[in-house]
């Protein structure tokens, strides 16, 4: 490879790092071989050979990369000949590229093995020879087999393809919720343009607990008749990654005829910026925002209002983010702050806060005012205004529980760990451009950067300690966009022409770098795997190491059941649906998508009760709305009540989302299973069917 040769100290590093990673996966994969038979202990005789073989493999490589970095000049016959032969491929080194690219993706995400190779040394193993491999073909330098620039593409494009295709495992015909609130969210999108699905008054409104932004986005497919749950799940799956690529490519602008770069480095932005997660319309201001930089004021100026009206309607803690982005931008990446920057900066920075924090106000009566004028009876209701006080309502209704930022049971690594490790990349390549003058600011653009980071991060922190949150970084959204667009900021000033300077970086900071591009993209490669596979399940969880916590369990949850089992569950609902209805309402608490799509008709809706308004109550504590709830059981008003398999097990410790757990159990599971008794748990697709019980005479005493 060109450039500086790693130091000693450099190489020790990664020769730790090999040996760890070789080592744990050997590890992973005896784990997986033992327990197939009864041959050299619990070894059948194909998987000993197997796991003999790659071990001696990997002693192979450990033994190669030893070589490589203490005496390259061994390896120097071998180079060349590689060189050579990648140089006779011609066109049909790119065949070879792709297939470098795709190999972990099919392995992992549509076929068995992405069960079975679910340790992370396997895995990493799998993405670093596809990296190397890819790089190999990207390098056009006929006298070497890999240099720097190609590896850093092939590490952006092996994870930026990993995080694209992750999302893509979702997209299914499966009638069933995915997870615990994936098909009632599937309705929540069905009802700004949907709402004919429904047996439900004409004219009147359909209550849905979800913010008009990702209604919008995520309803946008029920404006076509017919609409089936496979469509929706593929518009939903393409609008988590679609924009978040815009972002990259829109804020990493690209320099002359820089194409390429730029390609890369908008991959590599939508790796980073997908860490969160973080919900579409968030994503769709930020694109707004970074379109409007540096455009004239006529089109800036609307553009950053519009994104501050759509966040602070999509979600109250936003409204302030367009403004103060644009801020960041528009001084950040001035080569010097004159007048005109200053006076553009607060131009824009108040057409942000008009737009989030004045319009809600405005625009209700706006349309109200038109209604009157008779010139629009077909226009929606859009939400009221926010206040600074309705805002600091929002974030503390709940209880904040602190210790959630530390590492515990519902997050492994917990918020600050798993920030630290999200960012600290790149801010020590940000601070290393800073030190090195690669990068040059002044106080007043440091302060117009550092200032706004420092309000997410502490308005992220703290919705992120909120019961019922902690669970990953979505909550620092605002943050980690802001962080992105300081990378673009670097990337235009500088960052970029360093980048092509890497025979001159310290090898500590080309390793930083490497992880900088490889780290956002590791949680996808690590969520690689399929929902669905053929073949005997039982084999399969055997080799997985899974035990189904019940023996007549699906030994593999997270795959979907069988088409079979589908149908007779489905069918199952049906009838019992068709018998409850001369009865009474029947309230699908879950599993509102069946009516969206149709696999359930002729049931008029009820649109109370939905499981995450009543989670998001029970959190709160909101004991008078939970009077209404409990007259509705004790009356015995639904005949019929669909939900996930409720149960009354309180956690004393510390398991994962523990106290959400109890206080659906205190102001949810507890009441229903005393008003109402289960008929049915199909424990294969997580239904459970309930009806009202005869003898109810002590569940008042157990309401909280």
């Amino acid at each position: 490879m060109n450039g500086s040769f790693p130091k000693s100290s450099e190489k020790f590093f990664l020769m730790f790092a090999a040996a760890w990673a070789l080592y744990g996966a050997c590890a992973e994969l005896y784990n997986v071989a033992w327990g197939t038979g009864v041959w050299l202990g619990q070894f059948s005789p194909k998987w000993a050979l197997a796991f003999f073989l790659f071990t001696l493999f990997c002693i192979a490589c450990f033994i190669g990369i030893g070589v490589f970095l203490w005496t390259p000049q061994k390896l120097e016959r071998v180079v060349r000949r590689l060189s050579a032969l990648r140089d006779r491929l011609g066109l049909v080194r790119w065949i070879f590229a792709i297939l470098s690219i795709a190999m972990p993706i099919y392995v992992l995400q549509y076929t068995f093995w992405g069960i079975v190779l679910h340790g992370p040394n396997l895995r990493i193993v799998l993405a670093s020879f596809s990296t190397l491999a890819l790089g190999f073909f990207l390098t056009k330098d006929s006298d070497r087999p890999l240099n720097w620039s190609s590896l850093l593409a092939a590490l952006a494009l092996i994870f930026g393809v990993s995080a694209f295709f992750a999302p893509l495992a979702l997209v299914t015909d499966y009638p069933f919720s995915l997870g615990w609130s994936e098909g009632n969210r599937l309705w929540d999108y069905s009802i700004m343009f949907g709402s004919r699905l429904y047996d439900y008054p004409e004219g009147k409104s359909i209550p849905v607990y979800l913010d008009k932004g990702r209604q919008f986005i995520g309803g946008i497919p029920f404006l076509l008749n017919g609409i089936t749950i496979w469509q929706e799940r593929l518009w939903l799956a393409l609008i988590n990654v679609i924009p978040y690529l815009i972002l990259g490519w829109v804020a990493y602008r690209p320099m002359k005829k820089d194409i390429l770069p730029w390609i890369l480095a908008g991959i590599w932005a939508f790796t980073f910026v997908g860490q969160g997660p973080i919900h579409p319309p968030l994503l769709l201001c930020a694109i707004v925002v970074a379109f409007a930089w540096g455009r004239p004021l006529w089109l800036a100026v609307p553009l950053i209002a519009a994104a501050g009206y759509f966040a602070q309607v999509s979600r109250t803690t936003w409204l302030f983010a367009p403004g103060m982005w644009a801020v960041m931008l528009e001084m950040g990446g001035a080569p010097a702050l004159d007048k005109g920057v200053w006076r553009r900066a607060i131009i824009l920075g108040i057409a942000g806060v008009l737009g989030g924090y004045i319009a809600p106000f405005l625009v209700p009566e706006i349309v109200g005012w038109i209604k009157a004028m008779g010139a629009g009876s077909t226009v929606s209701e859009i939400g009221g205004g926010v206040t600074l006080s309705g805002v600091s309502e929002s974030i503390s209704d709940q209880p904040l529980l602190w210790y959630r930022l530390l590492p515990n049971e519902t997050y492994k690594y917990g918020i600050l760990g798993g920030l630290i490790l999200t960012v600290a990349p790149l801010v020590i390549i940000l601070i290393h451009l800073l030190r090195t003058r690669r990068w040059a600011l002044n106080a007043w653009q440091k302060l117009a950067i550092v200032l706004p980071l420092l309000a997410f991060l502490v308005v992220g922190l703290i919705v992120s300690a909120k019961i019922g949150g902690g669970g990953d970084l979505h909550n620092l959204d605002m943050f980690i966009i802001g962080l992105a667009f300081t990378g673009a900021l670097a990337w235009r000033n500088g960052g970029r022409q360093w980048i092509d300077s890497l025979n001159a970086m310290p090898a500590w900071i080309r390793i930083i770098l490497a992880l900088l591009i490889a780290f956002p993209g590791y949680r996808a490669l690590r969520g690689l795997k399929p929902i669905a596979v053929a073949g005997d399940i039982r084999a399969i969880a055997l080799l997985a190491d899974i035990t189904p916590e019940y023996p007549s369990a699906n030994p593999l949850p997270d795959i979907l059941p069988s088409e079979e089992d589908v149908l007779e569950d489905l069918n199952g609902i049906r009838a019992e649906v068709e018998r409850a209805a001369p009865l009474g309402e029947i309230l699908f608490m879950d599993q509102r998508q069946l009516l969206t799509f149709g696999y359930v008709t002729g049931v008029p809706l009820v649109p109370e009760y939905d499981k995450k308004v009543l989670i998001d109550k029970a959190l709160s504590g909101d004991a008078q709305y939970f009077e209404g709830f409990y007259r509705d059981l004790a009356s015995r008003r639904f005949s019929l009540i669909i939900s996930h398999p409720l149960h009354e097990i309180i956690k004393t410790d510390p398991a994962g989302f523990g106290e959400e757990n109890n206080d659906w159990v205190k102001w949810v599971s507890t009441p229903i299973l005393c008003y109402y008794q289960p008929l049915y748990t199909l424990r294969k697709t997580t239904v459970q069917i309930l009806a009202p019980r005869r003898d109810t005479s002590g569940c008042a005493q157990r309401l909280p």
